[in-house]
């Protein structure tokens, strides 16, 4: 057993922070900051393991951040951290490693999630390019000891040329040092098949996570074959992300992984 923040199967709730200044759908710091503090109460009174915030309202999405959403990042982080004792991670969407490094070290933060860590995808922000080689080098100069958790074939994306499981797998974890995979449905709230999920596994030789559609209802059979779970959609209100967390959900959900432990 692979355990993940001392857990066995680990569930990491999403902060999905509302759209940041300078976005299109941004409405007000004050809504921003009052969304992500009570989406992590929820899912902190609702019992999960930890956290991870990702600036999801930001669409449509750059590769790289500017400067002032790694500043509206890190200050909303420290917010919440200072109410809610979980660990926690970073995602900045869409791919840019170094800016999550940077927050997740400066904040004290436990892990990043890179979408694209090695190789290239497809994707609406066109055509997104791994960058391993900076991001390890960049945790080196910052003496950071952040880990990466990599993203295998990520939702939203299209592969560039044929590779199978196995060689992203050895991609990402021998040549890219990730710490942990995740494996994703297409979409966002679509869960892996299970025969992905039991491929991955059966490879790696770090912790499998599953990075989407994970619900009270496939938890079961999903977590047979990974080591932790990233829940976002289906502990919102009604199932749909862009909702308020709901705790009730995540209770739901929690009493299922209770079961599994």
């Amino acid at each position: 057993m692979r355990k993940l923040f001392n857990k066995d199967k680990a569930i990491i709730g999403v902060v999905h922070l509302l759209a940041l200044p300078g976005s299109p759908r941004f409405s007000s710091d004050e809504e921003v900051r009052r969304r992500a503090l009570r989406d992590a109460f929820a899912l902190y009174h609702g019992g999960v393991d930890a956290l991870l915030f990702e600036n999801f309202g930001d669409v449509p999405f750059s590769c790289k951040a500017e400067p002032h959403v790694i500043a509206y990042l890190t200050s909303i982080i420290e917010e919440v951290k200072r109410e809610v004792p979980l660990p926690f991670g970073v995602n900045v969407l869409r791919n840019d490693a170094p800016a999550a490094l940077a927050i997740a070290s400066a904040t004290r933060g436990e892990f990043i999630r890179v979408n694209v860590h090695t190789g290239a995808r497809l994707a609406p922000e066109g055509i997104i390019v791994g960058e391993a080689h900076r991001t390890l080098r960049y945790r080196s100069l910052l003496r950071s000891r952040v880990k990466i958790f990599a993203d295998l074939a990520v939702k939203h994306s299209l592969p560039l040329a044929n590779q199978s499981l196995e060689e992203e797998v050895a991609a990402c974890v021998e040549r890219g040092l990730a710490e942990a995979v995740i494996v994703t449905g297409k979409a966002t709230g679509e869960p892996p098949g299970i025969e992905e999920l039991e491929q991955v596994k059966r490879v790696s030789s770090v912790p499998v996570i599953v990075g989407s559609g994970l619900s009270a209802e496939n938890c079961s059979a999903l977590l047979s074959f990974a080591d932790a779970a990233i829940v976002g959609s289906s502990v919102k209100e009604g199932g749909v992300v862009t909702n308020p967390v709901s705790e009730a959900r995540v209770r739901a959900l929690m009493r299922e992984v209770a079961r599994l432990r």
